[in-house]
């Protein structure tokens, strides 16, 4: 896939799937602006890894949740790379698991906040750019808890992965008249930090042993589909959540 001439943007890009897509966007020609929150020291040699390679790479600190920041690191990412053509929502997670009798309101605002309202405010300062210049290339973060409801203890973020499923069917019929494609991704197992700090080693173990393909994904698995979802490749798909699991859904 080719994104050279490109401006990506990708939230959440130094870690996990996030990383992955940067190196890949740039890898692909794409000139990309990231963001990060708590992970410096992966950002920045990340940026030099890029920039070592002869790419060109953007490490900007933002919370995502914030709109002030959204607004300042999209910002950031003009002043540097004159535009952006393509946008990865990939920030979000889950805060804790916990069954719905012992969660609170609070966890429910803040999980949505992490997952539905970062996710909200990345596109809105997206398509403002791209309704302008009439294209451009979202891609979202689901998850296979949006389609199955969850594990134990995770009916929060289910929930909030399943608004994002709706959220990017809505949004590329609004955007889709405008050249713009909105497309998204639910990822299942996935071996990185985050299904090693929230899952067992004996959960996943089971998780592998219920898949067809009887292994977890990478994150690079993750990020060929990113890649693909926003390339010319895909210009005749919008709306589309594409689930990557081994086959995990189909059971």
């Amino acid at each position: 896939m080719d994104f050279n001439g490109k401006v990506a943007f990708v939230t959440g890009g130094a870690s996990g799937i996030g990383e992955a897509a940067t190196r890949g966007f740039a890898k692909a020609g794409a000139k990309v602006a990231f963001t990060y929150i708590s992970s410096g020291a992966e950002a920045n040699a990340l940026e030099q890894e890029i920039a070592a390679t002869g790419g060109q790479a953007l490490a900007i600190k933002a919370d995502m949740t914030r709109e002030d920041e959204v607004t300042a690191a999209f910002a950031a990412a003009v002043r540097a790379f004159g535009t952006v053509d393509v946008v990865f929502t990939n920030a979000g997670g889950i805060l804790q698991r916990v069954g719905t009798a012992d969660s609170t309101l609070d966890l429910w605002e803040r999980t949505f906040d992490l997952n539905v309202m970062s996710t909200y405010l990345t596109c809105r300062a997206a398509a403002a750019i791209m309704v302008e210049k009439k294209s451009g290339a979202i891609v979202t973060m689901s998850s296979l808890a949006a389609m199955n409801g969850g594990g134990p203890g995770a009916l929060h973020y289910a929930a909030s992965k399943g608004a994002i499923v709706t959220y990017t069917r809505g949004l590329a019929k609004e955007l889709g008249p405008h050249g713009i494609r909105v497309n998204g991704v639910a990822p299942g197992l996935i071996a990185t930090r985050f299904h090693v700090q929230f899952n067992t080693p004996e959960g996943r173990k089971a998780v592998v042993e219920q898949t067809p393909l009887r292994r977890e994904g990478t994150a690079e698995d993750v990020a060929n589909l990113v890649l693909f979802l926003a390339s010319d490749q895909a210009s005749f798909i919008t709306g589309e959540t594409v689930q990557i699991n081994g086959g995990t859904g189909l059971y």
